[in-house]
């Protein structure tokens, strides 16, 4: 069963759709219980990550999620949350993965949009997450920070500078991109996960 954290962050319904497609049980949870049985953990979430940090600190969560043994699969923010800081609010967050989160600085020289939003390329891929995707493969994003490249790094990506598009450090992956947003793409690394 794959249990997918509820910490009244937005985005759970369209994670559900693209896991119901795939025609797997799973649960909407922030039950630790619950969480600690379950084969695969989701970590999804849209907003701001203070207040998404707090949402966990709140219901005890941040102490559960970094004890877990099965794969866990932070989405987009959920990805942020595993990092050491984020600079949206200032944040400390779980320390899980091996890099912080930083702000994107619009420059129209160098190419780099605020937010990010939108389809862009996914490459440099170094992970079983990504079986059956091709380098320079799309991705949708929209976000306005990012997790600097590190040695956790599975996967780049561009917005005038280069920032970690996926991490793995054990049983832990993110990804900054929204698989459940990008077609069948996303939906072989959903199902990839769910394989691990």
């Amino acid at each position: 069963m794959i249990a997918i954290i509820d910490y009244k962050t937005g985005n759970l319904r369209s994670v559900e759709n693209a896991i119901g497609r795939l025609s797997k049980e799973y649960c909407v949870t922030a039950d630790p219980e619950v969480i600690l049985k379950a084969d695969h953990v989701l970590l999804p979430g849209v907003g701001e990550a203070s207040s998404a940090m707090a949402n966990l600190r709140n219901s005890g969560l941040d102490t559960i999620i970094p004890k877990l043994t099965v794969p866990v699969l932070g989405i987009c923010i959920g990805m942020q949350l595993m990092c050491r800081h984020c600079e949206e609010g200032d944040v400390q967050t779980m320390g899980i993965l091996n890099t912080d989160v930083l702000r994107f600085h619009p420059d129209n020289e160098k190419g780099i949009k605020v937010p990010h939003m939108g389809w862009n390329t996914v490459h440099y891929l170094k992970s079983p997450l990504f079986d059956g995707i091709k380098e320079r493969e799309w991705f949708y994003f929209v976000h306005s920070y990012a997790p600097s490249v590190c040695e956790d790094t599975i996967a780049i990506t561009e917005n005038g500078i280069t920032f970690s598009s996926a991490l793995n450090k054990d049983n832990f992956f993110g990804t900054q991109f929204h698989p459940e947003k990008s077609g069948k793409a996303g939906e072989i690394i959903l199902n990839n996960f769910i394989q691990l």
